[in-house]
């Protein structure tokens, strides 16, 4: 069922990589909402994914862009404009990247480099994305940003290594940022801070299938699909969230604030 809440709305979605990513997903919602956009990804990205059956299927035009790279936004940016013919009402920010994790090195040992080159992938592409939009004025007044997010950036998760330092910072650029843009241009910035999900990027993570079960035993609705996240992200882009900014919203079944469920505690039961 599909209720037109993005109708006459346009917008640029990056990070789809494929049909399991969060942002596909996304994608195919803002799509069937009534939206028009433009895919985005790094061109490495762009080759490695199927983003063309997805630029197919929404009839969305993809421009190539590295999010690190002020020119490569700034073009992203007024082609999008120029190819959806106005301003920009809703981007989606869903870049994420770490060397150390791809590297299997721990956290207590991190390679430096690799950890500048994960901020600057994962969180300072918001900012840098951010920066270009305001500048150029191309977010229309009272439209939406929103980067996806995890509980990592609050909470010690030792298999998510420098991704946590990344969001912790992403979290933050979007409540400095939200203010300045929401003073400026009533633009809203929001995380979506999602349940673990079953993408490319996430199964990627050591012990990821274990923790996936654990969260989804604490969680009092399980754990959230990457389908239901899609819909949740496209109610802030719509005009029914006006007044919400500057949040980290949790989208996980509860479980950013269960202590713990009698099905773990059941199952230490049956260890002993």
């Amino acid at each position: 069922m599909t209720h037109n809440l993005l109708k006459g709305k346009r917008g640029i979605i990056t990070g789809a990589l494929d049909s399991n990513s969060i942002a596909w997903k996304v994608a195919q919602k803002a799509h069937a909402e009534g939206a028009v956009f433009t895919l985005s990804n790094a061109p490495i990205a762009l080759r490695m994914g199927e983003i063309k059956k997805l630029g197919d299927e929404t009839g969305s035009q993809i421009i190539p862009a590295d999010a690190t790279n002020m020119e490569e936004i700034t073009a992203l940016f007024q082609q999008s404009m120029d190819v959806l013919g106005g301003k920009i009402d809703f981007v989606l920010h869903s870049i994420g990247m770490s060397p150390n994790i791809r590297k299997n090195i721990p956290y207590d040992s991190l390679n430096y480099e690799f950890l500048v080159k994960s901020l600057d992938v994962s969180a300072f592409s918001l900012h840098k994305m951010l920066n270009v939009a305001k500048k150029m004025d191309a977010i229309t007044e009272g439209g939406s940003v929103l980067a996806l997010s995890y509980i990592a950036a609050q909470r010690a998760y030792p298999f998510y290594s420098d991704m946590a330092d990344a969001k912790a910072t992403l979290e933050s650029i979007v409540r400095s940022f939200g203010y300045h843009y929401g003073k400026a241009k009533k633009v809203r910035v929001n995380s979506v801070s999602q349940s673990p999900t079953r993408t490319t990027a996430g199964s990627g993570i050591k012990g990821f299938d274990e923790f996936y079960d654990y969260a989804d035993a604490i969680s009092p609705l399980g754990n959230a699909s990457a389908e239901d996240c899609a819909n949740y992200c496209i109610t802030l882009f719509s005009d029914m969230t006006k007044m919400v900014t500057m949040q980290n919203l949790y989208h996980d079944g509860g479980y950013s604030t269960t202590g713990v469920s009698t099905e773990v505690m059941e199952g230490f039961k049956q260890n002993k």
